[in-house]
């Protein structure tokens, strides 16, 4: 069960709350703050698995886990995005700025047992409206990916079928192997 703060909050003042960068992450739609399900096992692997493959196969985006990403009136915490190094906004000393304020190229969402699927997709279309390009919903107990994409009827993805990538992600991937990245009874116990 996620928590929620029911009394109506302004973005602004969720953002001055202490307790929102605690873990596990609290988010922000429509005047409400909840709190994200602490992750699990699997949604941890899965977490790891997709960080290490996006960044493996591209010099033109970076993936990030759990990075706060506050625009169009909420403020979200996708379990994973992907986004262009040049969109990274730099201060003064070269380094990224600590608040990413627009929306993330590509956002992924590991759907977790006590999750509400319609809120997760809900924040994947919020990002879609607001300039993502692609938003993947990973429900490690379906085996499956709910795919949505600007401009397009959203798809799920099965088995064998190759999952679509940004481009400059020279990444194939099915849903069958990403979920294979679960499968840890035969990998040795050194």
């Amino acid at each position: 069960m996620t928590a929620s703060l029911t009394s109506t909050l302004t973005l602004a003042n969720f953002l001055a709350l202490p307790k929102i960068e605690a873990s596990p992450a609290w988010e922000y739609a429509d005047g409400i703050a909840r709190q994200k399900p602490m992750p699990r096992t699997r949604h941890s692997l899965l977490q790891k698995k997709l960080l290490a493959a996006i960044d493996a196969h591209s010099e033109i985006y970076t993936a990030f886990p759990e990075l706060r990403c506050t625009f169009g009136g909420r403020s979200i915490v996708p379990d994973v995005v992907a986004i262009a190094w040049e969109r990274l906004p730099i201060n003064e000393n070269g380094e990224p700025q600590d608040r990413f304020t627009t929306a993330p190229d590509w956002s992924i969402e590991i759907l977790s047992p006590d999750q509400n699927a319609n809120r997760v997709i809900d924040n994947l279309l919020h990002c879609l409206r607001h300039g993502c390009q692609l938003g993947w919903l990973v429900d490690p107990d379906d085996y499956s990916v709910l795919v949505l994409s600007p401009q397009q009827e959203p798809r799920i993805h099965r088995a064998a079928e190759r999952l679509p990538v940004l481009v400059g992600v020279d990444l194939e991937l099915t849903a069958e192997q990403v979920f294979s990245w679960l499968k840890i009874a035969n990998r040795s116990r050194e």
